[in-house]
């Protein structure tokens, strides 16, 4: 088959997604629909005994009937709470503030304009894609911000807007695997890999950077796959079938025009503001018994308070630099304008708020049934049933946490329940926790980009639609599926050149496992 047949067919396959994900209702109704079928199969399932056992709680799984009068009352009690506790809401809208007065004072627009000045036109894709990777260390928090910059900084060079965001969210996804730094998930991840590793050795210690060098190894794949996806599969295709909103050119054009010397003053000023404020909590850091350390000096354990810090940080270094630049430019001469800067703002979430009440709903039903834990349970058990050698096993665990990951894609929650399964069966055919926990990261964050369900998609969706109105879930999910098979590819390619050379996968870490021998 020709190059030009293959590519054509890869085409048709994207948009045949595209017209597929586009003619589905809502995202909001898609997620009010697998609520009515969570509570419908909770029923069905309740009646029926399962032989699984929690892996944590040591206890039988039972699906719970959410029909039950109980349960209905719980759900209607917890409707608020659920929805308030919706972990992307708070974050997405604290942090949206912090940025709308950052834009509206044109602080942000006059920071990319000196971006696009000495970042070639043919380098903007692995930039952004570089940026990404590093912005993971911001946690879930990172999708707020680089998916608007992302799309201005393209559209304001003449490229496609999308085209940015997919760059942007394939970057920050696969950074959650591929890092040039430890991240927020490291001490989360290793915290199960070693409670689970103790079912076989009581004695067994995992590091938190056990997955390290790997990880590291990885941003290279990344950083290339992106860059090759962005540019010769999505873009093109994204300039064919998915024109820009005309009223939109009128920003790009805005973009790109020339600074002004009181804007340049304006910037310099706001910019050493924020290096300040930057120096500040980088000095508050520094001792090891500082207040914003976990108890035990941990800076990336969820304990500390840098790491709880995350969002209001970013509120005040997008608001105050916002500020003064506001101020000093005279975009803003009162507080109203300052408040009127995040009301605007906060109006393009309106969608996404309304999709998070439903959302936290189906989240919670799903979770609260035992829906999600069987599902789990028993992927597992079918990987165990086809007693595979080690390599094909390895990647039974990639393919497996990929079809769950369309469902849960909550890492934590997958790797909580699957831990303590999956680390042990795996042990007893003599593969390392360390390797076990990187083949789980490796499809969990290839997966997400492509999946409806993940937390995020209703958002980046919001900002697709500032720069094209007709954008869908199909749009989004055809746009990112390339970036999901390439991201797959190269980290199980890293991951299985490490194990093939021998090579540490990180810190005291190892690919095989032996019983201790008896002293």
């Amino acid at each position: 088959m020709s190059a030009t047949g293959s590519s054509n067919q890869s085409k048709g396959f994207l948009n045949t997604i595209e017209r597929i994900g586009n003619a589905m209702p809502d995202i909001t109704m898609l997620f009010m629909y697998a609520l009515v079928v969570c509570w419908v199969l909770s029923f069905g399932l309740s009646f029926i005994e399962f032989n699984y056992i929690h892996p944590v709680t040591k206890e039988k799984i039972r699906i719970i009937n959410m029909f039950q009068p109980k349960e209905i009352v719980d759900f209607i009690l917890l409707m608020v709470k659920n929805f308030i506790s919706f972990p992307p809401l708070g974050i997405t809208i604290v942090a949206t503030l912090g940025i709308g007065i950052a834009e509206a004072s044109g602080f942000v627009q006059v920071a990319i304009k000196k971006l696009l000045s000495i970042t070639p036109k043919s380098a903007l894709t692995p930039v952004v894609v570089i940026v990404s990777i590093i912005s993971h260390m911001a946690s879930d928090s990172a999708y707020v911000i680089l998916m608007p910059v992302a799309a201005l900084m393209f559209h304001a060079s003449g490229r496609h807007p999308l085209a940015g965001i997919a760059a942007a969210f394939a970057g920050l996804a696969g950074g959650f695997t591929a890092s040039f730094t430890p991240s927020i998930i490291d001490p989360v991840m290793q915290s199960f890999t070693e409670k689970a590793a103790r079912i076989m050795d009581p004695s067994y210690n995992v590091s938190v950077l056990c997955n390290y060098f790997v990880s590291l190894a990885g941003t290279i794949g990344v950083v290339a796959a992106v860059w090759f996806v962005t540019e010769r599969i999505v873009e093109p295709r994204l300039r064919r079938s998915m024109p820009v909103d005309s009223t939109m050119k009128d920003s790009a054009a805005a973009a790109l025009q020339q600074i002004t010397p009181e804007e340049n003053r304006a910037f310099r000023i706001a910019g050493l503001t924020l290096l300040l404020m930057m120096a500040v909590v980088f000095a508050m850091l520094m001792p090891v018994d500082s207040i914003l350390r976990a108890p035990d000096g941990s800076l990336t354990s969820p304990k500390a308070p840098i790491m709880q810090a995350i969002v209001p940080l970013i509120f005040l270094f997008f608001a105050i630099p916002g500020l003064i630049h506001g101020f000093m430019v005279r975009k803003y001469h009162s507080s109203r304008d300052v408040t009127a800067a995040m009301e605007r703002v906060t109006q393009s979430l309106v969608s996404f708020i309304v999709f998070s009440f439903f959302g936290a709903q189906f989240l919670y039903s799903f979770g609260h049934s035992n829906l999600g834990t069987l599902l789990a349970l028993s992927g597992a058990d079918l990987l165990r049933s086809l007693a595979m050698p080690s390599g094909f096993t390895v990647l039974g665990v990639i393919i497996l946490t990929g079809f769950l990951n369309l469902i849960i894609t909550s890492a934590t929650s997958k790797w909580a329940i699957l831990a303590p399964v999956l680390v042990p069966m795996l042990m007893a055919v003599g593969i390392a926790p360390e390797l076990t926990q990187a083949a789980f990261r490796v499809s969990d964050s290839a997966v997400n980009v492509c999946t409806p369900m993940f937390a995020f998609y209703p958002l980046i969706l919001t900002y697709c639609k500032h720069y094209c109105p007709k954008a869908g879930v199909g749009t989004l999910s055809s746009m990112m599926l390339p970036y999901t098979f390439a991201l797959l590819i190269v980290l199980t390619a890293a991951l299985y050149l490490f194990w093939g050379l021998n090579i540490p996968l990180g810190f005291d870490s190892s690919f095989t496992w032996a019983p201790p021998t008896p002293q």
